[in-house]
């Protein structure tokens, strides 16, 4: 090829000129020219006569993406089977405003609506006590768009009834801007499963104010791109417990409407919607049929003794962590939320402090541990060397304080004459833990020193610092003994019989899992496993240590054996257990209330459930706290299995 067109071109170098050629490249350029004038043309006159009406139009339109609340994800009870809180499909009525109905005859028009719309309603539903008449339907349409844009659907009435939604299906034609929608209501067990630690649901609007997590989700609504994240002020959020502390991940992903609107903030012309996306579920630790024990053992306690009116319990597997039982009582029922009828018990009493009446004549939900820290108070003696497990102490009946001759005494003022530390557990010696732990801690250490040792091992077990549970709120103690308005003397004194320090619940239930396992602090925890939608485990929730403390084993064993106080609800209990009584005072002369306490493992060599329960004003620990334990030791027994064999199967196998 390369060759023959060399030749050709030696051969002929000035071809003639083609007229044919020179003709038909004359008429192309000539329509070039035409058609480049026609587009000159063309796009003067759209940006000289077309332009201000286009530009009007790109200004004036304008696609909007309105919020779809999600469906919230249920939370289930340990067997994943039972809904603790769940989420009902409801069917609503919105009204789309497609003018502006504020005034004139347009605002006629709006109140003619409204009386038909309150016509229809109590036609198909005259028994709803809340029933919106005309006047509370135009509040709803807010037709000055106060309360909202004016392209967002307003919201007429909720939980329609099959005839209601039959006829706007119907009537769709006549009424051209009303929407049958359907949302979600949250709904929680009828039998009021441990709700203040499942929490409770209320709307997004006015939680920016209460909560930083809902302050910062406000902000950043100007500025959330992504339509599935974006809150709507009607949407129903978690305020506490469970429902807060994992809010993002039962909430979803909001679906959303899309429509074009105007200058005028009104909408035009059709309307896409995308659905919502149901959240994650929870399945949670805790077991209805324990938990049900547990609320009702307290509940009968509180019928029986003469001034408690409050209790507490938290049972904590020793080797998982996992709460089986959280009971604050007395508790509410979250399906009819009335906050003046519950704002003295909606609060978790087992992790928070709080008063149960506003004038806090009565015991906190935090009380003064009493005799319950003695076995810690042994632990940290030993361990110290301030005595030997074989060493014996002449108890009197009291010990002295201070060169005033100051005494402070056994309860009853009990003399136990000599005994080993392993008898003052079980005996309940103040004189003992004052003798041996708190003076002489104070004597090796000094004031500042021992009073700071102390504080370190109360913190090692859990006490004065966050147990790391899963729940919003915790109260992490009040540490009275780091107040110097006593001498250092006084305070080790009393805090080595459990007279200067306030710790809630489940720190004590945490501390007592540590006496349990021998000194693992696990981190207790209240939900188990995250689902998808489609039921498909994502997480599992793993057991955590958070720390680990090291004391000789002939140490813990001594506690162990000291742990045998007679509790009298116990009788006939099938397991060797151990256990502490407690019974913390608070105040002098007539203002003096005294609380019952309670901490107890099972069984004694190879524990599976540590329980703790607080009966503020409930008196001896013995006689309120203990009964309450036993019934959740039953409960659990029943169900799991103390010895890994539930006995409710075993019974069922033997029948």
């Amino acid at each position: 090829m390369f060759n023959r067109w060399k030749k050709s071109k030696m051969v002929t170098e000035d071809p003639p000129v083609n007229k044919l050629s020179s003709a038909r490249l004359n008429m192309f350029f000539f329509a070039a020219f035409v058609i480049f004038s026609i587009l000159i043309f063309r796009l003067a006159f759209v940006q000289f006569v077309e332009g201000p009406e286009l530009t009007y139009m790109e200004t004036s339109r304008n696609t909007k993406d309105i919020p779809l609340a999600p469906v919230r994800g249920p939370i289930y009870d340990a067997t994943g089977e039972v809904a603790l809180a769940y989420s009902v499909p409801v069917q609503s009525l919105y009204v789309m405003l497609y003018e502006d109905y504020s005034r004139g005859a347009r605002q006629e028009e709006a109140r003619e609506l409204a009386d038909d719309l309150a016509g229809v309603f109590q036609q198909f539903n005259p028994g709803d006590p809340e029933q919106p008449d005309a006047e509370e339907i135009i509040k709803r349409l807010d037709l000055e768009s106060q309360k909202a844009h004016g392209y967002t659907p307003r919201l007429v009435k909720s939980d329609l009834n099959t005839q209601e939604i039959a006829y706007f299906m119907e009537k769709k034609a006549e009424y051209p801007g009303a929407m049958v929608l359907e949302e979600n209501v949250r709904r929680y067990d009828p039998d009021g499963v441990a709700v203040q630690a499942i929490g409770y649901t209320r709307e997004f609007k006015g939680q920016q104010q209460n909560s930083e997590k809902y302050k910062k989700i406000g902000e950043a609504e100007a500025t959330e791109r992504d339509p599935g994240l974006r809150y709507t002020q009607q949407e129903n959020v978690g305020v506490d417990g469970l429902e807060f502390q994992y809010q993002e991940v039962l909430r979803g992903r909001s679906g959303y409407q899309s429509i074009d609107i105007n200058a005028r903030n009104l909408p035009e012309g059709a309307m896409e919607q995308t659905p919502p996306q149901k959240g994650y579920s929870l399945v949670s630790t805790i077991n209805k049929e324990v938990q049900l024990a547990a609320q009702e053992a307290i509940t009968d306690e509180l019928r029986r003794l003469p001034k408690a009116v409050t209790g507490y319990a938290v049972a904590m597997e020793v080797d998982t962590g996992n709460v089986v039982a959280m009971a604050s009582m007395p508790d509410y029922d979250p399906n009819d939320w009335d906050y003046d009828k519950i704002k003295f018990v909606y609060r978790n009493g087992t992790m928070a402090s709080f008063p149960p009446d506003d004038s806090r004549k009565k015991a906190e939900s935090v009380v003064l541990l009493g005799s319950v820290i003695k076995p810690l108070s042994v632990l940290i003696g030993l361990k110290e060397g301030l005595f030997t497990a074989g060493q014996t102490y002449f108890d009197q009946g009291y010990a002295i304080l201070g060169k005033d001759g100051r005494q402070v005494k056994n309860s009853h003022s009990a003399y136990n004459g000599h005994i080993t530390a392993r008898r003052a557990i079980e005996k309940s010696s103040n004189a003992f833990m004052i003798d041996m732990v708190g003076k002489r801690l104070l004597n090796k250490y000094g004031s500042v020193e021992g009073i700071n040792k102390w504080d370190e091992y109360m913190k090692d077990f859990g006490l004065g610092v966050s147990t790391g549970v899963d729940l919003p709120g915790e109260f992490l103690g009040r540490l009275e003994y780091k107040e110097d308005h006593e001498s250092g003397l006084t305070r080790l004194a009393f805090a080595s019989f459990g007279q200067q320090a306030k710790y809630t619940t489940l720190q004590l239930a945490q501390y007592t899992t540590m006496l349990a396992n021998k000194g693992k602090r696990m981190e207790p925890h209240l939900v188990k496993e995250i689902r998808d939608a489609n039921g498909n485990v994502v997480k599992k929730i793993q057991p955590k240590v958070l720390n680990e403390v090291e004391f000789a084993d002939a140490y813990w064993n001594e506690v162990h054996r000291g742990m045998v106080t007679k509790v009298s609800s116990f009788d006939g209990f099938a397991y060797d257990f151990a256990r502490k009584t407690g019974t913390s005072e608070q105040g002098t002369g007539p203002n003096k209330k005294e609380n019952g306490v309670f901490i107890a493992f099972a069984p004694r060599d190879n524990p599976k459930l540590a329980v703790a329960v607080v009966v503020p004003e409930g008196g001896f620990g013995s006689v309120s706290a203990a009964p309450v334990a036993r019934k959740i030791f039953d409960a659990y027994d029943e169900v799991y299995g103390l010895n890994g064999i539930p006995k409710g199967k075993k019974d069922a196998e033997q029948q």
